[in-house]
Order: structure tokens, then sequence, then C-alpha cells
């Protein structure tokens, strides 16, 4: 299951339940892997962030997404909101990438527009100043 993609640790959890293993085992397991360092909730956090930053998704989503995923707010915060993510260029290339270089003039596709937007994860100060 580790071979093919990062997993968090309940994510690790929740399948091996699926599969009718005892409690204590997949405590066992779960906590062996992370001593081995083959499993790592930062490490899940961090390639998560790439593909979905990837996919045109922003820092809200990404969060929530990772918080449904079991994933600490310690473990990927740091690398989510760390100087160097450039969330602008991402918010960017999203909303080029659905509505073109046109601009808008008319009160309701631009309303339409940032609900778009808010909803790949953007906050609402960042979508106004690609506005501007």
């Amino acid at each position: 299951m580790l071979a093919r993609r990062e997993h968090s640790a309940f994510e690790v959890r929740r399948k091996l339940k699926q599969r009718d293993i005892a409690d204590s085992e997949i405590e066992q397991a779960v906590d062996r892997l992370q001593q081995q360092g083959l499993l790592s909730d930062v490490r899940y956090a961090e390639s998560y962030i790439h593909m979905r930053k990837g996919k045109g998704y922003g820092p809200l989503r990404i969060a929530l997404e990772l918080k449904q995923r079991g994933v600490a707010e310690s473990d990927y915060g740091h690398y989510l909101y760390a100087s160097g993510m450039d969330w602008h260029s991402v918010l960017k290339a999203a909303y080029d990438k659905k509505y073109g270089n046109g601009v808008c003039d008319d009160y309701r596709e631009k309303a339409k527009r940032i609900r778009y937007l808010q909803y790949r994860g953007f906050a609402l100060d960042e979508i106004h100043e690609l506005f501007k």
C-alpha cells in the first residue's frame, strides 16, 4: 500500500480496519511503520500539498482536505504557509485556466468567478487583489 504513494496514519488505520484487522495489531503496525520512517504525516502533507497546488487549489481548501484525512495542522502548517509558497501565481493560473485572460465587467459574472475561486480554496482578499 505504501509503495504506490504516501499515506497518512489515519488512512492506513482506516484501510487496515476495512480488512478486519484487530485494533491492537493496527496500532502496532502503524507505530512500527512510523518508527522505521516508512509512514510520516509530515511527508504525506508535503506530497499532498504539492499535488493539489499543481492542480490549482488554494491553501484553504488544501488545509481542509488534510484535516479530513486526519493530518494535524502542526504537520502541514509550516509547509502550507511557508514564505516560499507563491499562492498568487497558483490563483492566477487557476483563474486563467477557467476564464482565460478576458476582463469581466458584469457584476453577476464577477461574483460567479469570485465564488469559483473561493471554492478552490483561495482567500477573498487574494481574489480581490487579482481583480484589481
